[in-house]
């Protein structure tokens, strides 16, 4: 129950220490989006584009829960270093109830809009209705995901990061054994196709959060969810949207990025959708978890921060970063030495294999440099500054991509969105380093 080692011990070690499970967790998890993602190509090139068009929809549900998991994470791990477990405790219960009604709104706009969305990407009615019927049947689970990523992100920010990974690996484990049984039909379940793959996902993320409640009551940990402490401040609701909403938008932007590009691509061939969508399925693999480690430095910031430790805050950052950007280095290396391999795993065409092939060659030059943009929103989301890390991901995924993709597609025609995203991961490492450097050096 005592937390003071997060500022007592080394830093290297503890930052290993509370990474290494949420690396794995991520790996796991990066792992099931792939194999989702291989069975649903089984079913056909069609479902596999459906899939491809629905993900900006899917993040935004876990966009608003991870996003908002971070406010309540930011704040528990505060007032846990300032002393306030008062504080704490009124942070995590009302940050699971603003959880629920989140996910609760999300399952209604998201099916609403769901036939709207897909119908201006693509004109063809097999595309939509395979998208349909999965996404209907996904975001029924909206609520089980927004609780799900809440207790997640307490169990962090009270350094239970092996909680979190037994957890989030239950939910992936389940996920990849049910995908074929579901789907194909093995043994006396039914061949349920597109929807199988929907009910397997969900049924994950049930498994995920029923763990979560059990060892919530079976294993006590330092801040306690009550029904008396809903009732908190407003100065505790702003604190936590204060992080929580800039975190959202942070996640959400993937999918306005995506969108955007799907539209570019678009009016080239359908084609290169299919391609940027599988390019998004493999560098989960990578940029997962690099994410991990951000996940097990978030706390780290947060709880130093409030106990007054700055030269641990940097001490912690750089150690991070050099962490995420060696992971970032292997990615880089499996992506440009087998790229037809990892391509060949969601298509059999030859022609989509060799464009998807040439994509990631181009795009993974900018991974290793981009880790410097990743840790250096995490830690701002960990000192509580969600707008300045939200500023870092505008760039990121909006402000400098889609007018550069759009300019350069007109004059290299689809490469230019390819060339477009390795660019702006220059651009944005430099201006991230800028701006944490003034942050941390005035905190």
């Amino acid at each position: 129950m005592d937390q003071t080692y997060m500022k007592e011990r080394p830093v290297l070690g503890l930052v290993v220490r509370m990474s290494l499970p949420m690396v794995v967790s991520m790996l796991v998890n990066s792992l099931y989006n792939i194999i989702d993602s291989f069975f649903v190509a089984k079913i056909s090139e069609d479902a596999m584009t459906a899939l491809s068009l629905v993900y900006p929809v899917q993040n935004l549900v876990n966009a608003v829960s991870v996003g908002f998991g971070i406010g309540i994470s930011t704040a528990a791990a505060f007032f846990l270093g300032e002393g306030r477990k008062d504080a704490a405790d009124s942070s995590v219960s009302a940050g699971v109830l603003m959880s629920i009604v989140h996910g609760i709104i999300l399952t209604i706009v998201c099916i609403a809009a769901l036939p709207t969305f897909l119908d201006f990407f693509t004109d063809s009615e097999d595309v939509i209705a395979l998208g349909l019927r999965y996404a209907n049947i996904a975001m029924l689970f909206s609520v089980v995901i927004n609780i799900g990523v809440a207790y997640e992100k307490i169990f962090q920010s009270v350094g239970r990061m092996t909680v979190s990974m037994a957890g989030m690996m239950i939910g992936c484990v389940a996920n990849i054994i049910l995908d074929p049984i579901l789907i194909f039909g093995i043994g006396p379940f039914p061949a349920l196709g597109i929807e199988g793959a929907a009910i397997a996902t969900g049924i994950g993320q049930t498994l995920t959060l029923l763990f979560y409640i059990a060892v919530y009551f079976i294993r006590p940990i330092p801040v306690k969810t009550s029904i008396k402490n809903i009732a908190a401040s407003r100065s505790i609701y702003s604190r936590l949207y204060a992080v929580g909403i800039p975190a959202s938008l942070n996640m959400l932007l993937p999918s306005v990025l995506v969108s955007a590009l799907n539209g570019i691509l678009a009016a080239f061939s359908q084609s290169y959708v299919l391609v940027l969508g599988i390019y998004y399925k493999l560098q989960t693999f990578i940029y997962l978890t690099a994410n991990g480690v951000v996940q097990g430095m978030r706390p780290l910031i947060g709880y130093n921060h409030g106990a007054g430790e700055l030269g641990r805050v940097k001490r912690i950052f750089y150690v991070s970063l050099a962490i995420a950007a060696s992971i970032m280095a292997a990615g880089t290396a499996v992506c440009l030495i087998f790229p037809d391999t990892l391509i060949s795993l969601f298509t059999a065409n030859p022609s989509t294999i060799s464009t998807g092939s040439h994509a990631l060659r181009l795009i993974s030059i900018g991974f290793m440099v981009s880790s410097v943009s990743v840790v250096a929103s995490g830690a701002l989301e960990g000192l509580g500054r969600g707008i300045p890390s939200l500023v870092i991901s505008v760039l990121r995924y909006v402000a400098v991509i889609i007018p550069l993709a759009f300019v350069l597609s007109r004059i290299t025609g689809a490469d230019g969105v390819w060339h477009a995203i390795w660019a702006t991961e220059f651009i944005t490492a430099a201006a991230s380093a800028v701006l944490f450097r003034r942050i941390i050096n005035r905190a």
